[in-house]
């Protein structure tokens, strides 16, 4: 995807259509981050409408090496020129999913109770891409009921760890706990959108343990061109290799 139309892809996921005030129990969250001690987390107080940030924690530093002030008045966009790029399709798809799954699905009493969850790669101060968890819970709602300001918490794991981007969304049931309502993993499912038919049947005979001569006298094409398509399927599914494309193929069958 062009950089340039994640504005507008983005804006209009979360279009809204008045411009209301913050709460004051924002100033109160705010308050508490000079107490909280320095760890691998921080977060951040987002405003969809102009695309801002409303306060920015003081622990973004330590975790990614960047300096507060300068991503609060850049907001955004200057944070979304970091993320990894094979991230930024799948990272829209999945922020597109899960708002309309609240408009469709979450009852206007129960927004408020949402809580979401998705991961993408970031590059950090020293230039290297991070792991990094969102947890997003909306604070307030524009006249249509979507939520528009959140209080999201993000988590930097290290980039050895291997993580396929996933989205989710929990609301607090009656008894104060948090129920999972949604749930995608959206690196598996681009299995079963993303490649050819060709490739699929790659897949299914690598699942079955053939080597790329036995897949190449199977499919009457060259073992050169099987290392093509396993090359392009790992490439599109965002994975480092065969095995890990195996493993989770067995976990997942349905997926071919």
């Amino acid at each position: 995807m062009n950089r340039g139309s994640i504005k507008d892809t983005y804006k209009e996921i979360f279009k809204s259509h008045d411009n209301p005030l913050l709460k004051e129990h924002i100033d109160k969250i705010i308050e508490l981050d000079v107490y909280l001690p320095y760890n691998s987390t921080f977060f951040c107080i987002t405003n969809t409408q102009d695309l801002s940030f409303e306060y920015i924690s003081k622990n973004l530093n330590a975790c990614l090496g960047m300096d507060r002030e300068d991503l609060k008045a850049k907001g955004m966009r200057y944070l979304w020129s970091k993320m990894h790029p094979d991230d930024l399709d799948v990272w829209l798809k999945a922020l597109d999913e899960l708002m309309n799954f609240t408009l469709k699905e979450v009852a206007v009493a129960d927004r408020s109770k949402m809580n979401y969850t998705w991961n993408y790669r970031l590059k950090n101060g020293q230039g290297d891409y991070v792991n990094i968890v969102q947890n997003t819970t909306p604070l307030e709602f524009d006249n249509a009921n979507k939520p528009i300001i959140g209080l999201a918490h993000y988590t930097v794991l290290s980039p050895n760890i291997k993580m396929q981007i996933c989205a989710s969304a929990k609301v607090l049931n009656d008894r104060n706990e948090y129920e999972t309502v949604y749930f995608n993993n959206f690196s598996q499912k681009l299995l079963s959108d993303g490649i050819s038919n060709r490739e699929r049947d790659v897949v299914r005979l690598l699942v079955l343990n053939y080597s790329s001569k036995e897949i190449a006298e199977r499919l009457s094409i060259s073992s050169n061109t099987v290392d093509t398509h396993r090359r392009n399927i790992l490439k599109k599914l965002n994975i480092s290799s065969t095995g890990e494309l195996i493993g989770m193929l067995k976990m997942n069958k349905n997926l071919v």
